[in-house]
């Protein structure tokens, strides 16, 4: 998208002879006579680069410096000046100013200016979003799946990444829905701007009205300064509004208008701020039955809900439970510096048969519990102490001990299991064995154990 950029001069003829050369090169040109002008177009207006004379009347260009230098400190400022006020752009340097021209200036020379300061605010701007990204806990590279379920979910993220269509992403808690926004940015031709994230749920009203909108300073008790909002902050980019359904019906009524006219008003502001954002957002409630209880807004579930992507249960695609065990305990391995690098069929028909409420989240922090308590190089059944309701009801007595419920629970596994794959190797105890990846003499003496002839398969 074009570069903003604001110039503040008092002679009407330069702001004109600025802009003209602005525009020439692809630029977005705002113009102010003043200072005071252009602090208020700042409130409004997300520039990337300020252009301003040093000396005008009322405020100076370098009060003015100071005063943009308060509001963002990353938007590059550069002065004009003439010979006989050199000692102030030097001054104007050490407040902040990314760079001097001389009046009079050749058009040449201030191009160059302009390019080098436009480039330092899209690298500061870049680094600044990279160590955001590289702080998230969930990459784009971080999707796993292989089942059909799944395969759904990443045909609609490849199809709809590249558009400009607003997605809502549904699914219980713990399914990934932020990594699945995170996939749709990436993918997208806003993958070099900004992916700002927003958990509705987590701030009253008040509180979320100024986070998402910016406010004013004086427009509530505390607001001592302005301060730049959310979708200001995701201009060019993508917003993740997750949890949508917990917000107000206030809200949800801004929220619309930002949708419908990409604009907005701050907290005890007058003046609308148009961005260029583009929403994605999550819920795990049934938005439809939250506008049909009159709970949620229903001109606003049809805008969200352009393309919808949903998200299944863990329990509902448990074929993706070995890699994404597998997944996690490369990770932690890593992170925890552990020599864990297998996990015991035992384990891995333990995570198979549990019902994981907490979906992906939840067995995440049951991989990380159980490396932190493994002893050797493999994770083992021991330090899972997971149970479904299934293997609730085959345990019974309820007043059974904890070692006796996981030995019990243990041996159902292992039947189980063992059962499944010598079905699926037609009773060859070799080819059985290469399936579980356990030795052949360790196979036979399980077989013995648990009482299972190959010759029933």
């Amino acid at each position: 998208m074009p570069a903003k950029i604001l110039v503040v001069d008092d002679e009407a003829k330069m702001r004109r002879v600025l802009q003209m050369m602005l525009e020439e090169n692809g630029c977005q040109v705002d113009l102010a006579e003043g200072a005071e002008k252009a602090l208020s177009r700042m409130k409004e207006v997300t520039f990337s680069l300020i252009i301003t004379d040093m000396k005008m009347p009322g405020m100076s260009g370098l009060q003015l410096l100071k005063e943009i230098k308060k509001l963002d400190e990353g938007i590059p400022v550069v002065v004009m000046t003439a010979y006989g006020t050199i000692p102030t752009a030097i001054e104007a340097m050490k407040a902040g100013a990314h760079d001097y021209v001389l009046k009079p200036f050749d058009m040449e020379e201030m191009k160059t200016v302009v390019e080098k300061a436009l480039e330092r605010e899209k690298l500061l701007r870049r680094s600044q979003y990279l160590q955001e990204e590289m702080e998230a806990k969930y990459q784009f590279d971080n999707i796993v799946g292989e089942s059909s379920k799944m395969k759904e979910v990443f045909r609609l993220i490849s199809q709809v990444a590249p558009t400009k269509s607003t997605v809502l992403v549904s699914g219980e808690s713990g399914t990934g829905k932020e990594l699945i926004a995170r996939s749709v940015h990436h993918r997208s031709p806003r993958e070099d701007q900004p992916f700002v994230v927003v958990n509705c749920a987590a701030l009253p009203e008040n509180l979320l009205e100024s986070e998402l909108f910016g406010h004013l300073k004086g427009a509530f008790t505390g607001a001592h300064r302005d301060r730049r909002g959310r979708f200001t902050l995701a201009d060019g980019g993508s917003i993740f509004l997750d949890e949508i359904g917990a917000m107000s019906p206030g809200l949800q009524a801004k929220i619309l208008r930002v949708l419908q006219e990409k604009e907005f008003e701050p907290v005890g502001g007058t003046r609308s701020i148009q961005v260029d954002v583009r929403i994605i957002a999550a819920t795990n409630q049934d938005l439809k039955m939250a506008v049909e209880e009159g709970s949620f807004r229903e001109d606003l579930y049809y805008r969200l809900n352009v393309v919808p992507i949903h998200l299944p249960p863990l329990r509902e695609r448990k074929e993706d439970i070995p890699l994404l065990a597998y997944h996690f305990l490369r990770r932690y391995s890593q992170e925890l510096t552990k020599g864990v690098s297998e996990i015991s069929p035992e384990a891995l028909g333990l995570m198979l048969e549990y019902d994981w409420p907490g979906n992906i989240r939840e067995l995440e922090n049951a991989i990380e519990r159980a490396m932190v308590l493994s002893k050797g190089n493999t994770l083992s059944v021991e330090t899972l102490p997971l149970v479904s309701s299934s293997q609730e009801a085959e345990v019974g007595d309820e007043n059974i001990s904890y070692q006796e419920a996981k030995k019990a629970v243990l041996e159902s596994f292992e039947r189980r299991f063992f059962t499944r794959i010598l079905k699926e190797a037609g009773g060859n105890v070799s080819q059985a064995a290469r399936q579980a990846q356990i030795d052949r003499k360790n196979l036979y003496q399980k077989m013995k154990e648990l009482r299972l002839n190959p010759k029933d398969y």
